[in-house]
């Protein structure tokens, strides 16, 4: 039974989850689009892109823990990690616009600006999304209810990927259209950014952080990191986030070029009209994205119900296999099963949505491990290390797919090659199949069950009780 001490409003579950929405804006954007943006409006190639992504990805991952250790040590009378989101909003707002403005430079200058403007965008990413996330281990240091807050997240955070996917492609085409793609794409993010901004102020007004380390804790950076590296449950959960996130950005990174050179566009009939329609690569591009966004909303919403019956490791294992094998269909599908190829997106979210909720939940659970078993506590570290290991899976990720459709001839804007279309549908499919595969083979060493979690987080009540270190 949830204690009533550390059960939270709604209105702060909701505040809370405002911030996920603020930076999904963006990841959603980053994730989906940032690649097609490189190549076909931006114009830098495919392999240049896929290298800036991999440079830039790894230099952000390293900046994760680095952030996390900041933010352990921030003292301010609003707590270690709410700060952060006030300081940094504005600041990464701005630079998301940048990062989607193109320069009239040429292809060296273009080049370098997307670099900077990349790396800079990341750094401030890391700087506000770093302590959000670790919010999660100190808003309750209930486990259930952490669950239900981490569902509240990512409701929010599909649903920041809904809306992206139902609008940028017509702000984009309204702003500037086709005469003028670069401007549609920055005036679009301004709109964007805006709605960021917002969002995140909810957040840092509407949480509170209730769990404090021990009160005789000393700082010691040494000290923390040992402690992390002897946390054998968050080891386990590290690889496992890493080839999870290869299993999702992999297709992530892709779905735009394979929509737009794989699927093309299509003569389709929706069952409330009377005739087939022509649906352009815009329609496929944000219904498909609305698809998925959809299928990620309805298992988040039953994810809590489906982890308290079978537990989330068991939870997590189900979910993973049930998405990889969605994945895998698409290997047989043509280019004209358009009713199919919509259906196993929906279907494979609905299973794939809750993977991250469960993620960050048992990312929670070891946080609570480490200070039961060392007497430490150092939650930033924890979530920042983790979020070290997503970065190097995109950065892995956006190197394969960009040096893939490289070497198979691609070229932006004309009809691809059977050679291409083929190395698209394997990374729609088969590959990011295998790699979810191989997360579902490393989570099954996870050691704690939701007994166990218990256990510990009552003798920690009981623990920080005595020493006064959670205020109610």
């Amino acid at each position: 039974m949830t204690n009533p001490v550390t059960k939270l409003p709604l209105r702060e579950k909701l505040a809370y989850g405002c911030g996920d929405f603020a930076s999904c804006l963006f990841w959603a954007s980053f994730s989906n689009f940032l690649l097609l943006f490189y190549t076909d409006v931006f114009g830098i190639t495919a392999a240049a892109a896929g290298l800036m992504f991999m440079l830039t990805r790894i230099w952000d991952g390293v900046n994760d823990p680095i952030m996390g250790i900041i933010a352990d040590r921030t003292q301010t009378r609003w707590g270690k990690f709410r700060p952060w989101i006030l300081w940094g909003c504005v600041p990464f707002g701005l630079m998301g616009v940048l990062l989607f403005t193109t320069p009239s430079l040429g292809m060296t200058g273009r080049l370098v600006w997307a670099y900077l403007t990349y790396n800079l965008m990341m750094m401030l990413y890391t700087a506000v999304n770093i302590p959000y996330t670790a919010l999660l281990g100190v808003i309750t240091p209930d486990p259930v209810e952490r669950t239900r807050v981490s569902s509240i997240k990512f409701v929010f955070a599909f649903g920041a990927g809904l809306v992206i996917k139902m609008t940028l492609p017509y702000m984009i085409d309204g702003f500037g259209g086709a005469a003028n793609p670069q401007r549609g794409w920055s005036l679009s993010f301004i709109v964007v950014a805006a709605v960021a901004v917002g969002f995140f102020l909810v957040t840092f007004f509407g949480t509170r952080e209730r769990v404090a380390p021990p009160p005789e804790q000393k700082t010691s950076i040494g000290r923390d990191l040992k402690d992390l590296f002897r946390n054998g449950p968050w080891l386990i959960l590290l690889g496992t986030t890493l080839t999870f996130i290869l299993f999702i950005s992999t297709r992530l990174t892709i779905t735009a070029h394979y929509l737009k050179y794989f699927v093309g566009p299509q003569m389709v009939q929706l069952p409330w009209q009377d005739a087939p329609r022509l649906c352009e690569f815009k329609d496929l591009w944000a219904a498909f994205g609305v698809a998925g966004d959809a299928g990620s909303i309805v298992g988040v919403l039953g994810v809590g119900w489906f982890a308290a019956r079978v537990g989330k490791k068991t939870a997590f294992l189900l979910l993973i296999a049930a998405s990889a094998a969605c994945n895998a269909v698409y290997f047989w599908l043509p280019a004209h099963a358009v009713g199919l190829i919509f259906a196993f997106q929906f279907l494979g979210n609905v299973a794939g949505g809750p993977l991250a909720v469960l993620l960050w939940a048992m990312y929670a659970d070891t946080a609570d491990y480490s200070e039961w078993k060392n007497g430490r506590r150092a939650t930033g570290l924890v979530f920042s290390a983790s979020t070290m290991s997503q970065k190097f899976g995109w950065a892995v990720c956006g190197l394969v797919a960009g040096s893939m459709l490289s070497a198979t001839g691609f070229v932006p804007n004309i009809a691809q090659s059977p050679t291409v279309l083929r190395s698209l549908v394997l990374l729609m499919s088969l590959i990011p199949a295998a790699l979810g595969a191989l997360a579902l083979v490393v989570a099954c060493f996870y050691p704690l069950t939701d007994r166990r979690v218990g256990e510990i987080e009552a003798e920690l009540r009981a623990r920080r009780a005595r020493e006064g270190a959670t205020p109610a």
